[in-house]
This record gives structure tokens, sequence and C-alpha cells, in this order.
């Protein structure tokens, strides 16, 4: 069977998924956020000064983090369904009041309790201003 890249209903649940993340990070919603990522020890994050291995990890990061995210405008958002139970959703952002453009990387896979992101990387490009 060909692989499905981009199927409408599947670009729109994870752009869904994308949006209650974008809500969560912003609110500082920790146990949404914890919500949003697998559960195990395959998953990743690689933040701008952080590297974490398994859930765990990232949740103590989250917890440990005073404020939480800096506030941020995203400019623009390419997401990538590959077959019907994984995609990626890939950003460019900016902090508000910064001039770098971030980026942020996630896999995202279809679990039996939903979407999940079992990848993460968060960078941010050198100032050229």
């Amino acid at each position: 069977m060909p692989l499905q890249l981009n199927h409408p209903e599947i670009v729109a649940e994870l752009a869904a998924m994308s949006d209650r993340y974008e809500t969560a990070l912003g609110r500082n919603d920790i146990p949404e956020l914890d919500t949003l990522f697998y559960h195990g020890p395959e998953t990743v994050r690689y933040g701008v000064g952080e590297t974490l291995y398994g859930f765990a990890e990232i949740a103590a990061f989250r917890r440990n983090r005073a404020g939480g995210s800096p506030p941020r405008d995203v400019l623009r958002r390419h997401i990538t369904a590959i077959g019907t139970d994984t995609g990626t959703v890939d950003l460019e952002f900016r902090r508000h009041g910064g001039t770098r453009i971030g980026r942020q990387s996630q896999t995202w896979i279809r679990t039996p309790d939903g979407w999940k992101i079992i990848a993460a990387h968060v960078s941010l490009m050198a100032d050229i201003s």
C-alpha cells in the first residue's frame, strides 16, 4: 500500500493539537502540557538549553522552570501527516520583544489515548540584526 501524505482530516487533527499545545504553552498549563506528551522513556525533548530523555525528565523540567515559556508569536507553521497515525508539526516563532527567530519541531503519534508528542526540538537562530 502506498504511503499517504497529508490526508486533509489528519492534517486538521494535527493542526488542532498544535493549537492546543500553543495555548497550553502560553498559559503555562503544566497538566495540559503533560497530557500532550507521550508518557514513556522513548519521548525526547531537545530545548534551547536542555536535553531531556523520557517523559519524567520533561515533566520535571516543566515543573522547575519558573514562569514557563516566554510569550511568543507563531510566524509560520508546516504540518506533514504521514499516514493516519504519525505527523510532524514544525513552526517558526519570535518571542515577544525579541529579534531572534525560534524553531520548533514536534513528532506526533496517535495512541489509544489520542495524539501525543514523542519527539520535540526547540532552538533559536543566531541574532543577525
